[in-house]
């Protein structure tokens, strides 16, 4: 069993020795003081411009500022869940259409990702805010499900080409059809491969909501530089940015972790669960044989 392990081990990658082992103790040890120092001196400058006294995180104390940062705190997880949703819609269909067997169809599909997926989303979102005259809400949303759409387009179709060929061809020769196929057997395994990116995109669209604040759309990012352009001391940004960003980092955070925990509740699921096999047993000899 040691010896199957070691073997998978190296499969992809040589165990390291002694010498290698005290190599990379040693460039971890050094970027951790280096990582320690750096913290330690924005430390430093944060207190040496006395970014943590009372006078400036009193403001954060009135209620006005409470539900101003509160406001614009929903806004930005309204337009997340609705790019969120609306992303993953135009994923899948543009990677059906990527998929298909009509070569129009696969045609145009492929057009629509390779330019939504260059196209800057700042620029698509001033285009549809401007040009087309839409409201800061639905034009933030559609700037940010057509960008995000087409690269989730991308991860769906190589996530389906990467469950093995045979897979594929033994459902077919079930006698499924290609719609059975797709749903029943390629998606299914696809998804426990494409999680980690798909998440991965959705952070982006998140991060992405506060571009809402160069089209006057109320979201967390334009409630924070309200703030800070009325506070009376100086380098009001400060404190503001120290108040907004944990807040963006554990969103983040936590759609990672409910990515994590969809991804465990897949493993449990019966229908991806190993099945176990009992030891073989002595059976009935075929005719003919002694």
């Amino acid at each position: 069993m040691s010896r199957a392990l070691a073997t998978a081990s190296t499969a992809l990658y040589d165990i390291p020795g002694p010498k290698t082992r005290q190599r990379h103790l040693t460039y971890g040890i050094v970027s951790t003081i280096l990582l320690l120092a750096v913290v330690g001196w924005i430390v430093y400058l944060l207190f040496h411009t006395d970014q943590f006294t009372a006078a400036k995180w009193t403001p954060f104390q009135y209620k006005g500022i409470q539900e101003l940062l509160l406001h614009g705190l929903a806004n930005t997880l309204k337009a997340f869940a609705y790019a969120a949703v609306l992303s993953l819609a135009l994923g899948a269909l543009l990677a059906v259409g990527r998929l298909s067997e009509h070569r129009p169809v696969r045609w145009v599909s492929a057009l629509c990702v390779e330019f939504f997926r260059a196209m800057p989303v700042l620029v698509m979102i001033f285009f549809i805010f401007v040009a087309l005259k839409v409201q800061p809400l639905p034009a933030l949303v559609a700037g940010l499900t057509l960008y995000n759409g087409s690269v989730l387009a991308e991860v769906f179709r190589t996530g389906v080409h990467s469950v093995d060929r045979g897979q594929r061809e033994a459902a077919y020769a079930l006698g499924m059809r290609k719609t059975q196929v797709m749903t029943h057997v390629l998606v299914p395994q696809a998804v426990r491969a494409m999680l980690p990116t798909i998440i991965s995109q959705l952070v982006v669209a998140l991060k992405d909501t506060s571009l809402g604040y160069l089209i006057t759309y109320e979201e967390f990012l334009h409630a924070g530089k309200l703030i800070a352009s009325n506070l009376d001391y100086d380098l009001p940004f400060i404190p503001v940015v120290l108040v907004i960003s944990p807040i963006y980092i554990g969103m983040c955070m936590l759609l990672s972790w409910f990515a994590n925990w969809v991804a465990r509740r897949q493993r449990r699921n019966p229908k991806t669960e190993a099945v176990e096999i009992g030891p073989a047993e002595a059976g009935t000899l075929l005719p003919g044989r002694q």
